[in-house]
């Protein structure tokens, strides 16, 4: 999974929300379009980039998209796949 383009694709979802005059709507909105729009496995990499930069990449986090993914952690981590 290319981590620098699911960190550049969060931060223009960043961008695009922090224009709301609402930051804590903005912040809630960040996670409900990454909640809803990201495959699985997108969610799991942007979420391991919170505590540790991803070799090679060179963008940071956007500081509304960091805000939301550690706000909105437990709903953004997805489920595990029950056993068939």
């Amino acid at each position: 999974m290319d981590v620098a383009n699911l960190i550049d694709m969060a931060n223009r979802i960043g961008d695009f929300f922090e224009s709301m005059p609402d930051r804590d709507e903005a912040i809630d909105s960040i996670a409900d379009h990454i909640r809803r729009f990201w495959e699985p496995r997108m969610r799991r990499a942007i979420l391991a980039t919170l505590h540790a930069k991803p070799e090679g990449a060179e963008l940071e986090l956007h500081e509304m998209v960091r805000e939301a993914l550690i706000r909105h952690l437990a709903d953004l981590t997805p489920k595990e796949a029950a056993p068939a």
